[in-house]
């Protein structure tokens, strides 16, 4: 089978790496993530980065460092990964959810400003498949209606809006490195920021409140038992073995970004002589990460099935999140989104997908067609 994703490794580099952690004993939160956190947060061009375990638990402790309750409420799309919803259910905050743009799947401004009331104190925008957000006029409805912008970057790692890395214009931003992501380390997460006390409030909250990390109480090669714990933290940091890996792949991340938008880029030109098929967008003001790679098409489900005979894996990026159960009872008045989800296909995109692979994507998408009758 073609899968949709696979990751591409920095093996050469990685495996002497993880040696000299191996040998060395000390595998858990300590030089490497600092190591790591540092270099990402250069990449990114905020001042700060924190390693954690997941995207779901960067996206936890950052409505959580906001100090959000039960009666607040988040603006988030419901297209998108049920982690972008879950964070603020986790601090007892109630989701609003947003409407998105028709093209590129990404929230609407528009529909944002029509959510908020006197409640909202967040908007969590989801970089969908890549392709950044409309970021100027939710920056500009964020701080007329001061509202703290929490960018889920979980597609997006790499990509940019108007020269801006995605995730350095939010207030913070949310990654993911599970093992299908442009950055991938198996799994793990980053929260990037520029304030140094929610740097330091995050740092409590990902080890559990204690206010002084394991690393640090070893620092000298003497050990020391004492810390505090004055608040309510979380178990959610990184490890060096994440680390070690993360600082391979951050070395070949544009490079890897780069071989996905050929990939994007020869389905455009190959998909174009197919009518029936509506391809994704890039917007101008967007350089596209191509996470994913999201088609329109009609008869979605048989196309689907008729894929996979066919030896073609494909997925569906997303049933919107406001009809699972955990959202029973909340508002979702989405109509765009009701209306092309059951047409969105995703195809096969990774950097080692091959133009003969390609080409058997598209040959076979063609016979469907003409079964069809389209």
């Amino acid at each position: 089978m073609i899968p949709v994703f696979k990751p591409k490794m920095n093996k050469d580099e990685i495996l002497p790496e993880l040696e000299k952690i191996f040998d060395s004993g000390w595998i858990g939160l300590g030089p490497k993530t600092v190591e790591f956190e540092k270099k990402f947060a250069e990449f990114i061009g905020t001042k700060y980065a924190l390693g954690v375990n997941s995207a779901t638990a960067a996206l936890h402790l950052s409505v959580h460092a906001l100090g959000l309750s039960e009666n607040d409420e988040v603006i988030v799309p419901s297209m998108t990964f049920v982690s972008t919803a879950l964070a603020p259910l986790y601090c007892g905050a109630k989701v609003v959810f947003a409407d998105v743009e028709e093209d590129t799947l990404c929230i609407d401004p528009v529909d944002i400003e029509k959510k908020i009331t006197a409640r909202t104190k967040a908007i969590i925008p989801v970089h969908f498949g890549g392709h950044a957000c409309r970021m100027d006029e939710i920056m500009d409805i964020a701080n007329r209606h001061k509202l703290a912008v929490i960018e889920d970057v979980a597609h997006g790692c790499g990509g940019k809006y108007k020269g801006k890395m995605l995730g350095s214009i939010g207030v913070m931003g949310c990654f993911s490195f599970h093992a299908v992501k442009n950055l991938p380390l198996g799994d793990g997460g980053m929260i990037t920021m520029n304030d140094e006390e929610l740097f330091k409030k995050l740092q409590r909250l990902r080890w559990v409140g204690i206010n002084k990390d394991t690393w640090n109480r070893s620092s000298g090669g003497q050990y020391s038992w004492q810390y505090s714990v004055d608040e309510l933290g979380f178990k959610c940091h990184m490890n060096d073995i994440m680390a070690v890996i993360g600082l391979a792949q951050l070395k070949v991340l544009n490079e890897h970004n780069e071989m996905r938008r050929r990939i994007a880029l020869h389905y455009n030109e190959e998909l174009a002589r197919i009518p029936w098929i509506t391809r994704p967008v890039e917007k101008d003001y967007t350089r596209s990460a191509w996470h994913n790679y999201v088609v329109k098409v009609p008869f979605r489900n048989e196309l689907n099935e008729f894929l996979r005979i066919k030896g073609i894996s494909t997925g569906v990026h997303y049933e919107p999140i406001n009809h699972y159960g955990v959202f029973k009872g909340m508002k979702a008045d989405v109509p765009v989104i009701e209306k092309v989800w059951e047409h969105l296909l995703t195809l096969p995109l990774y950097p080692d997908l091959s133009e003969l692979e390609i080409e058997q994507i598209v040959e076979a998408i063609k016979e469907f067609g003409v079964e069809k009758g389209l």
